[in-house]
């Protein structure tokens, strides 16, 4: 089967590091730096990582008519292959799974491994409740009542439950700041997706990272993936929906160990 022609790569990106190929999808209302910062230099330590960040994140413009699955899939492989990688791994977390998978089945030749954290292949009823009331918030231009919601519902009992006062209200504050303009639009794709016809296709190594606290997508949704991607193998990370917070080290090392034999 022929290569399926690519777009301009037009999504502002992250280039870092040498080495074999990683591209990163990031999650809903976040950025590549919001989503992997605080592992990027680990990561590429070992790749050359190139990460988008869709419309209304980061410095890519917020989009004017609704987003689509599949352009988030091919501005992800447009950008990697212009930065010189013919061949590349792909993490994507939470909504970055989907377009991982997309990226993989619309793009065959050039992706070689998929790892995939606390992530799903269409939405649940536990998606499909949350996001709604994510997106309102998002739109009422409330912030700190946005945050509030996001770190109930984002962080693992044992994280939140550690927190003194103080520190739970700097974490709110702190993701107040950090809310993506374009939030609105990344939680209205969020339920309209439905990858599972994909993922029965996916012939490449795939890495499932389950975290088993997680409140927005559900380890039910963790497994499906797991069961259905061919050969794909299940991991469990104790944690929330925010690994990167929560066990940074920890969610690194299962990415670049699983990757290592797997370097294009």
């Amino acid at each position: 089967m022929p290569a399926r022609p690519l777009p301009e790569a037009v999504y502002a990106r992250t280039v870092l590091g040498s080495g074999p190929g990683l591209a990163l999808a990031h999650g809903a209302g976040s950025s590549v730096a919001g989503t992997y910062g605080p592992i990027l230099d680990g990561l590429s330590a070992h790749h050359t990582v190139v990460g988008v960040d869709y419309p209304g994140s980061g410095d890519t413009p917020r989009s004017a008519a609704p987003l689509s699955l599949d352009d988030l899939a091919d501005q992800l492989v447009a950008a990697a292959v212009a930065e010189g990688l013919d061949t590349f791994a792909v993490s994507g977390y939470s909504l970055g799974g989907p377009v991982a998978v997309r990226a993989a089945a619309r793009h065959p030749e050039r992706v070689t491994a998929l790892v995939l954290t606390a992530t799903f292949a269409h939405r649940d009823n536990r998606l499909a409740l949350a996001v709604p009331v994510w997106r309102k918030l998002a739109e009422s231009g409330h912030r700190e009542l946005l945050a509030e919601y996001l770190t109930m519902m984002a962080l693992g009992a044992d994280a939140l439950e550690a927190m003194p006062d103080e520190q739970l209200r700097e974490a709110i504050g702190f993701t107040a700041a950090a809310v993506a303009d374009g939030t609105p639009e990344h939680a209205e794709l969020a339920p309209r997706i439905d990858v599972r016809d994909d993922l029965p296709g996916i012939q490449v190594p795939t890495l499932v990272v389950s975290t088993t606290q997680d409140w927005f997508t559900s380890r039910r949704l963790h497994r499906e993936l797991a069961d259905t991607i061919p050969g794909a193998r299940l991991v469990e990370l104790p944690t929330g929906h925010l690994p990167m917070i929560e066990r940074p080290d920890a969610w690194r090392q299962l990415i670049t160990d699983f990757l290592g034999p797997h370097r294009a």
